[in-house]
């Protein structure tokens, strides 16, 4: 084949390589451009050597590859290397590091050990101050941390924030590179992200992909507290253990989330990388610095993302917004204000409400005793704004032990089986004293295989302990079967039933809300 021919070839490639980047590569700024052209004639006066041009149809990449760089020029020297240590005592004590990469030796004192973890972390103000994960410094006794330059320096935490996964630690220095911070509200699924860090000990490492997803509530995180708020960036730019805590930015160069943790059977990179959205890391690393920890304002409610049924019990045409399972306490604000178990919260402030990560967030950019209008729609088309007073989040939350209670067995006698395809049976005396009169209703015991409360509810034949126990339908107390009846008299299949369900084995007792169709 001719070189015209192999030059025709790779300029068909490029062309369809081309295609698929075009999005982008009209959003690329000059500047990468001049700094292509000031590489290669750095390259001619090192080696005398005139630099081989670029195809014109490979421009484009080339002006691509060239933004890349300038962006990783730009974030590189912000980016710190985090490495904490931690003297452990007794051999099952754990210190809550990031994985990978973690060294234990004896230190000869009745089984005290040190561990050693590593993670990363980026500059936000030219005195010092760091962003990172808290995963990464929580229980540290001691932190280094090592600039891209590598300098080293002690580093001491300032303040952390469980239910955001964020930290402040500080070192003293003075004329710091600090890192441009972004607008995560601004970013579109499809732009161009990079992340960048320390991962599995590669110092700096520098990553690319795109913005695969927003909105994203990750289960099984380690975040232990109630009002913790997940609403992570999704990516697929490679992030590994030791990326925690280092920035991802976007084309610009701004930094528009803080890479925090991976999708993975086997805890290393298997396609997608999360990060926490910059905006809300920006509120809480403002109090952090201020007072060292976070006045969080709360609702008080538990919720849930709604569903199809939950949207049709409404009359709402769209599937959004978050119901109400609960309320955190009696003090709940919410509950001080009016809202009931079961309202579907479509708006806050005016703003749309689309699931519950946002509308956590969007508390959480509020302060204590700020009033907002939440706006809840209920059955028949029931459109009500309701004004409340936000509560404050306790400093310290813990999450309640679970009940330790005695299930009974779910003898096929004695059970009602209902038109939702499950069958109830009442509580017996010893049990109405051990749930607690506000919570008697009717336990569920089992469900049919092809029941739609399949999913919905728990029996006491599933392991749960107690099981679900009914206490409302459509709003109506109930707490013999009789009620039960009544209050689903006159459903027609094909209806939405709404049911209130407490569950005393989970959590300490918890409360929700199912809606499940009438089988026809």
């Amino acid at each position: 084949m001719s070189r015209t021919r192999e030059w025709l070839k790779l300029g068909g490639l490029a062309a369809v390589t081309i295609l698929a980047a075009a999005a982008f590569i009209g959003t690329v700024q000059r500047a990468p451009n001049a700094e292509a052209q000031q590489s290669a004639s750095a390259l001619e006066a090192l080696t005398g050597t005139q630099a081989a041009p670029v195809p014109a149809a490979a421009q484009p990449l080339a002006d691509l590859s060239a933004s890349f760089t300038a962006v990783a020029n730009a974030i590189q020297p912000a980016v710190v290397f985090i490495q904490a240590e931690a003297i452990e005592s007794g051999p099952r004590t754990q210190l809550r590091v990031p994985p990978g990469f973690e060294d234990f030796f004896r230190i000869p004192d009745e089984g005290q050990r040190l561990r050693r973890g590593s993670g990363s972390g980026f500059i936000i103000s030219r005195d010092g101050y760091i962003l990172t994960n808290n995963h990464v410094v929580e229980g540290a006794t001691k932190l280094k941390v090592r600039l891209f330059d590598k300098r080293e320096f002690e580093a001491r935490v300032i303040g952390r924030d469980p239910a955001t996964d964020v930290a402040v630690i500080k070192i003293d220095g003075t004329g710091l590179p600090a890192a441009s911070l972004g607008n995560s509200d601004s970013l579109k699924v499809g732009e161009w992200v990079l992340a960048v860090g320390n991962p599995l000990a590669f110092t700096f490492t520098v990553t690319a992909g795109i913005v695969s997803a927003k909105g994203r509530l990750l289960a099984g995180l380690p975040i232990e507290s109630q009002y913790r708020i997940m609403d992570f960036i999704q990516t697929d730019a490679v992030i590994n253990p030791g990326n925690s805590g280092g920035p991802l930015v976007n084309i610009r160069g701004q930094v528009i989330g803080i890479n925090s943790a991976i999708a993975s059977g086997t805890g290393f990179y298997q396609g997608y990388g999360f990060a926490i959205p910059v905006n809300l890391a920006k509120v809480v690393s403002q109090q952090l610095i201020a007072d060292g920890r976070v006045r969080r304002a709360i609702l008080g409610v538990q919720i849930r993302d709604a569903t199809a049924d939950d949207a049709s019990y409404v009359g709402l045409q769209e599937i959004r917004g978050v119901v109400v399972q609960d309320f955190s306490s009696v003090d709940s604000p919410a509950k001080k204000a009016g809202l009931e178990p079961g309202d579907l919260i479509v708006e806050l402030d005016g703003e749309t409400v689309e699931y519950v990560a946002q509308l956590q967030q969007m508390v959480g950019f509020k302060k204590p005793g700020e009033s907002v209008r939440v706006t809840v729609l209920r059955p028949d088309n029931v459109r009500k704004t309701i004004a409340i007073r936000l509560g404050e989040a306790p400093l310290e939350q813990t999450l309640a032990a679970n009940r330790t209670t005695e299930p009974v067995e779910a003898a096929a006698s004695g059970n009602h089986t209902t038109k939702l395809g499950f069958a109830v049976r009442e509580l017996p005396a010893d049990l109405v004293r051990q749930v607690g009169a506000e919570h008697v209703g009717l336990r569920v015991m089992t469900v049919e295989l092809d029941s739609p409360a399949r999913d919905r509810v728990l029996a006491a034949e599933q392991g749960g302990g107690f099981g679900d126990i009914i206490t409302h339908v459509n709003g109506t107390r109930v707490q013999t079967i009789a009620e039960f009846e009544a209050a689903l008299n006159g459903v027609q299949p094909g209806a939405i039933v709404s049911l209130r369900i407490f569950n005393p084995s989970i959590n300490g007792g918890t409360s929700r809300v199912e809606r499940i169709r009438v089988p026809r």
